[in-house]
């Protein structure tokens, strides 16, 4: 196995139907522009209330990928 170098960004991913969904909604959308996504990490939940009812997950990750 040969070592790696990994960097970690932040992305925020959100979906009107639930957190699963916005966290892969984000993973897919960083996969079309890096290269290696091999992990992630959720930071923080949170949402949008309307009308007494959740409208709207949002989801704060650390995605990580291998350097070249």
């Amino acid at each position: 196995m040969s070592d790696h170098v990994y960097k970690k960004i932040d992305v925020v991913g959100s979906s009107a139907e639930s957190i699963d969904d916005a966290i892969r909604q984000a993973v897919s959308k960083a996969s079309e522009s890096i290269d290696h996504l091999e992990w992630f990490e959720v930071d923080e939940i949170r949402g949008h209330i309307s009308q007494g009812e959740v409208a709207h997950f949002q989801v704060v990750m650390k995605v990580g990928f291998r350097l070249n």
